[in-house]
């Protein structure tokens, strides 16, 4: 399964992208596994790396749009966020240390403990793409109410 969505740089459509995640999981995944730990893991992953490219890679282009991808297939799972900012240099990123205070820098480190791979390419056909990688968790069997599969 495959879908994209394309959102404006908003911040007020933070409900219209966690809704096209959820419902696209539900449809493709059912009730075949436990929503509440893989929902909040991947809600929490995509709104940081959808915030980042509306506050940071659009900061001062708010009418560019991000074009959000996900793709299910078999039991991988990858969301790409394209955004058509400058773009950000990972060079220049420095991980918080546990004894300094850093105002940023957080969210890339949430979105490498939450997934399996993520990655950041530059300028690739005109925008920046953040890739993020997970294996869903073995499908359960759904038995009936009489405990039969």
């Amino acid at each position: 399964m495959k879908s994209e969505l394309h959102v404006p740089s908003n911040l007020s459509f933070v409900t219209i992208v966690e809704n096209w995640l959820l419902g696209c999981l539900k449809i493709q995944l059912g009730d075949s596994l436990d929503w509440s730990e893989l929902s909040s893991r991947l809600r929490l992953v995509l709104i940081e790396a959808y915030s980042n490219a509306v506050r940071h890679a659009h900061k001062d282009q708010p009418g560019l749009p991000i074009l959000l991808r996900l793709e299910i297939k078999d039991r991988n799972l990858i969301i790409e966020v394209w955004d058509y900012g400058q773009g950000f240099d990972m060079s220049s990123y420095f991980p918080p240390h546990p004894t300094q205070k850093q105002e940023g820098g957080y969210g890339w480190l949430i979105m490498n403990s939450l997934m399996d791979k993520v990655e950041y390419r530059l300028q690739i056909d005109g925008g920046n793409c953040l890739k993020l990688e997970t294996t869903i968790p073995e499908l359960m069997q759904q038995t009936d109410k009489t405990g039969s599969l």
